[in-house]
């Protein structure tokens, strides 16, 4: 009796030490902050094969919403082609160029801001930049998105050569928002060389 009794002992203590080491191993795994930032690239090579969700995409826009904005107004908004026929669909309205670079990114995401909103008080505009608020927030909504989506292993692709009126009817964009960008969002096929950035002094000035 006291054999088997140490025997089950035994493999108590080795299935928690498996426990242990795969937790460790799970959090050695984890993505840090500076490596999303050092792995995130534009990319222009997309893997066909491998999907994304829509449990996935609505994840990454979630996240994009913890953005801040102008008084909190939030005026990005976000149109998701996900089926293979709308995001054929879009694909045919970035330019030739974009059409090419997408070739195997299943999910497009058409960003826009509402006008009127980021840069108003009570309606009037606030100062001389007016509506540029709006375009600065969706830039910023769009930084946290794509960040999101580089932590969770997707890669994006922002383009701004876009039939904007065609896309409007394609996705019924209501005319008070102003289409921004078009997000092709996929898994890399390859890994691209990262641009060299200018040096800190030259954009930046300390008093």
């Amino acid at each position: 009796m006291r054999k088997y009794l140490f025997i089950a002992i035994a493999l108590l203590a080795v299935l928690s030490c498996g426990q242990e080491n795969k937790g460790a191993s799970t959090a050695s795994m984890a993505v840090s902050f500076d490596d999303v930032l050092a792995t995130r690239r534009s990319i222009r090579d997309f893997d066909s094969s491998k999907e994304v969700t829509e449990a996935q995409v609505r994840e990454i826009l979630t996240a994009a919403q913890d953005a801040p904005s102008w008084a909190n107004t939030q005026s990005a908004r976000y149109y998701v082609a996900i089926t293979k026929e709308k995001a054929d669909a879009v694909r045919e309205l970035i330019g030739e160029r974009n059409k090419q670079s997408t070739a195997g990114a299943p999910v497009f995401i058409v960003s826009t801001y509402a006008r009127g909103l980021s840069g108003f008080f009570r309606g009037e505009q606030t100062n001389e930049i007016g509506d540029g608020w709006g375009a600065y927030d969706n830039g910023l909504n769009n930084a946290y998105l794509i960040l999101k989506a580089r932590s969770m292993g997707f890669d994006t692709l922002i383009m701004g050569m876009r039939d904007s009126d065609a896309l409007r009817s394609l996705l019924d964009i209501p005319d008070e928002e102003t289409v921004m960008s078009v997000i092709a969002l996929g898994h890399r096929a390859s890994d691209p060389v990262k641009p060299t950035r200018k040096p800190l002094d030259e954009i930046a000035k300390f008093f």
